[in-house]
């Protein structure tokens, strides 16, 4: 997918997917994997480059997936499973990950995650792993998803010897919009937000809470040929973009508690 790139970085940005990245086990050198998988493609990586990877086979790697038999619910939990119809193991894998149960209903459960993230169920998921023969299993998000994305770039950026980004995504719900989007939840080597604040508009208006988020773009960019069902291409790469000057994490995006209007 090739668009055109409105700012001054460059003419055109490019959105490649990256096919060919094997099923993702614990402890696997995800790197490494994502190394192959660019050679297999076809696809070299040059200054500015931003790779963009699915949590999900970041948090496989990591060892996140979690066996409901091995998760005992609390009285909290089996309450809460109750009143939402949903596992109550499930429930407290969501509880343990959170800080704090924004809102719920029957098949809803919208939490706040340790991390700063609402969402449902904390990013917990069950969909595309396997759950074998011990029974099922859920996935939760990385530990530190900006720590992730650090060490990926310092891999990938040495066996290259590229300037690049990287940029983990995850799917997102936005509360007044139907349907998912990609968001970054971890980020190394980009700028995440372009504070325009103080500049002007083309009338010459000064911009007072312009703020471009820049991470969640590329994140849904990367999502629209990475795909979010069956598609099993959990990498894409940006091209056409200026190496970033600045080095920002996704925790920046999150907006402080004391700025949430509807908590």
């Amino acid at each position: 997918m090739t668009v055109a790139d409105a700012g001054t970085t460059a003419s055109a940005l490019t959105v490649r997917p990256v096919p060919g990245l094997p099923m993702v086990r614990p402890g696997d050198d995800l790197a490494a994997l994502v190394e192959q998988a660019l050679a297999g493609a076809g696809i070299r990586l040059g200054d500015g480059d931003v790779v963009c990877v699915a949590q999900k086979v970041v948090s496989k790697a990591e060892g996140r997936l979690i066996a409901l038999a091995d998760v005992t619910p609390s009285a909290e939990a089996v309450e809460l499973a109750r009143r939402t119809d949903k596992d109550p193991r499930l429930v407290q894998l969501v509880l343990d990950e959170s800080t704090e149960v924004v809102r719920s209903k029957p098949g809803v459960l919208i939490v706040r995650h340790r991390l700063g993230l609402v969402g449902a169920n904390a990013g917990i998921d069950q969909s595309n792993i396997e759950h074998g023969d011990g029974g099922e299993q859920a996935l939760l998000l990385p530990r530190d998803p900006d720590a992730s994305a650090r060490r990926l770039r310092e891999a990938l950026q040495a066996g290259s010897g590229a300037r690049l980004g990287v940029v983990i995504t995850d799917s997102s719900n936005r509360p007044w919009r139907l349907g998912t989007i990609g968001a970054a939840i971890g980020c190394a080597g980009i700028r995440v937000l372009d504070d325009r604040r103080g500049g002007h508009d083309i009338y010459g208006r000064e911009l007072q809470v312009t703020l471009i988020n820049r991470a969640d773009a590329y994140a849904t960019m990367a999502t629209l040929v990475m795909g979010e069902t069956t598609e099993r291409i959990p990498v894409a790469v940006i091209q056409g973009l200026a190496p970033d000057a600045v080095d920002e994490p996704a925790s920046r995006i999150i907006r402080p508690l004391e700025e949430d209007l509807f908590k």
